[in-house]
């Protein structure tokens, strides 16, 4: 689930006007850009790119553009959905929820499903913490069933925002921040490729801090002491 990056309806710091627009997802940080999700996963060595539908009627509320890959190797897809940005409460709780097993939905490609949301084995969130901008109202809600999820949440802080809600939702956080990052398409590639197979997480964190170093120049350590997994 990715928030679009939107300079008018989020508590950030403004990026340029080009992409900072949370409903053009063309153009968007976090979709379009460079290292939006969508063009550096078209440029991954590791992923095909399967489909692309706009929102004409069908995809679900405040969702601007999906997209579906399959992973070269595995028989793994991932299903990324843009939210416009002036909806990151909805984006946050719609991930909030799926995280305990809620929001469960398929999507069918070429006669496979695909499940999503809460029905997935891999939930992610790329974006702005909303937890900066709203306060969460649902107290310990618990989850929807004993599946295992795991998760990955790329904003601000995660962990310290998301600790509580996620234990309640009883989610395995594969990887999440301890400080302010960019929440950028890199990381998310670098972390999918060890979970898909199915490395430590201490490896997973490894890859996801190298990708991360390699493109900010932040320093592995400080890139591991941002990156990290568990509670």
């Amino acid at each position: 689930m990715v928030a679009l990056c939107d300079n008018a309806n989020q508590g950030i710091v403004p990026v340029p006007k080009s992409i900072g627009n949370g409903q053009d997802p063309r153009n968007n940080l976090y979709w379009g850009a460079q290292f939006g999700i969508k063009s550096h996963l078209k440029k991954s060595p590791y992923w095909t790119l399967l489909n692309t539908e706009k929102n004409i009627g069908d995809l679900p509320e405040n969702v601007l553009e999906r997209i579906i890959f399959k992973h070269k190797e595995e028989d793994v897809y991932l299903v990324a959905d843009a939210y416009d940005g002036a909806f990151i409460k909805e984006t946050t709780l719609n991930f909030i929820f799926a995280s305990g097993g809620y929001e469960q939905d398929t999507v069918t490609y070429q006669g496979v499903d695909l499940p999503i949301g809460g029905a997935s084995n891999m939930i992610t969130y790329i974006g702005h913490n909303g937890l900066m901008d709203f306060d969460y109202e649902f107290g310990c809600i618990l989850p929807a069933n004993c599946e295992p999820r795991d998760i990955i949440m790329l904003g601000c802080i995660t962990k310290r925002y998301f600790s509580d809600i996620i234990t309640c939702m009883d989610a395995n956080p594969i990887l999440w921040t301890t400080g302010l990052m960019a929440p950028e398409a890199y990381t998310l590639e670098a972390a999918l490729q060890g979970w898909i197979y199915k490395e430590s997480t201490a490896s997973i964190q490894h890859r996801a801090a190298a990708a991360y170093h390699q493109y900010q120049k932040c320093g592995i350590r400080g890139a591991r002491n941002l990156l990290v997994p568990g509670f």
